[in-house]
């Protein structure tokens, strides 16, 4: 376990005096980069990540946006789900956007932009819907 605990640190660049470390004693960026590698550790073939780097701070942030991206790399789907329209832009190949628990439209990230976005996941009122019929 030693051994994994230290591989994790050095390839996922979490910063921490030991491994022995308690996780609440560590910044919330580090935080959730040893739980990033509690789960690599278990070799998935998907990875679903929730809001990966909400109230981090920069440098954590490009470090978890370079773990996904390896990852994906690697061959591994990263499914990421995130409210942070720079962030979806910044780490997808593919966006899929939902409003009101449906999915109302699927692109290429390198063709989209966060108005196209938002103007998808804009809830739509019934008056608007029936006018555009």
């Amino acid at each position: 376990m030693d051994q994994v605990a230290e591989t994790s640190v050095k390839e996922l660049r979490i910063a921490t005096p030991t491994i022995k470390r308690e996780i609440r004693n560590l910044s919330g960026g580090n935080q959730q980069k040893v739980l990033l590698a509690k789960w690599l550790t278990r070799k998935p073939r998907i990875l679903v990540v929730d809001e990966p780097t909400r109230g981090v701070d920069v440098g954590s942030k490009a470090d978890i946006y370079r773990i996904l991206r390896d990852l994906a790399a690697e061959g591994i789907a990263v499914l990421v789900v995130s409210s942070d329209l720079p962030e979806v832009l910044a780490i997808s190949h593919r966006i899929v956007v939902m409003s009101e628990g449906r999915v109302v439209g699927e692109m290429d990230a390198s063709q989209a932009d966060e108005l196209q976005i938002l103007h998808m996941a804009a809830p739509k009122s019934e008056s608007s819907e029936r006018g555009a019929a």
